[in-house]
């Protein structure tokens, strides 16, 4: 036994075959671990971008999509809506009308409608006091709830107030101008909700 050859070339292959089947069986047990860390496809589908066909929303309707589990209003404006949003008795009424609190919408929707193109509103619907959805008050006339309605939003939770861009009224809960998303017109019948135009940040 002790004058036994040793098979050197053997024993080689069998170390390097031993070698290669355990670095594969840990790839094999590796791959689904470093996979549980990835988000999920609902995960994925949930912050994902949204396409909203606006070929059929009539003028003064309000459409909803959901995005990144928040709804986002997309409203067609009247032309009597978007005229209101210049007018000294709206303005002089809102906490913040020339949007200065840069956070709640980005640069190229910092103007008066708060939007890309005047009559096309893109919001994510939820109030900025406690969270709530205001309801859509499209009516350019009395309400309830103010005399001098000009259309826009009414939380029913804390009786907050929107004009038709978004902008908070002065005197109610609500801190904030409602948010507008990153956003984007694909083509003249479709918005892409969660990517900002073409040169924007």
């Amino acid at each position: 036994m002790a004058n036994e050859v040793v098979d050197h070339g053997r024993r080689r292959f069998l170390t390097a075959t031993t070698a290669v089947v355990g670095g594969a069986g840990v790839v094999a047990a590796a791959v689904p671990f470093i996979k549980s860390w990835e988000p999920s496809a609902r995960a994925k589908a949930a912050g994902a971008p949204v396409v909203a066909d606006i070929s059929k929303v009539e003028s003064g309707q309000m459409v909803r999509y959901g995005w990144r589990s928040v709804p986002v209003f997309v409203v067609n404006r009247t032309k009597e809506q978007v005229a209101t949003l210049t007018t000294k008795d709206v303005e002089s009424r809102l906490k913040d009308p020339n949007c200065d609190v840069t956070s709640q919408q980005p640069a190229y929707a910092k103007n008066p409608h708060r939007s890309i193109k005047p009559e096309w509103l893109v919001m994510i619907g939820i109030c900025t006091h406690l969270g709530c959805v205001p309801d859509y008050k499209p009516k350019v006339g009395p309400e309830p709830f103010d005399p001098d309605w000009k259309s826009g939003f009414y939380c029913p939770c804390h009786k907050s107030r929107y004009d038709i861009a978004g902008r908070v009224y002065d005197g109610v809960p609500a801190p904030l101008n409602m948010v507008i998303p990153p956003y984007h017109f694909m083509d003249d019948t479709h918005i892409q909700i969660g990517v900002n135009p073409k040169g924007a940040s």
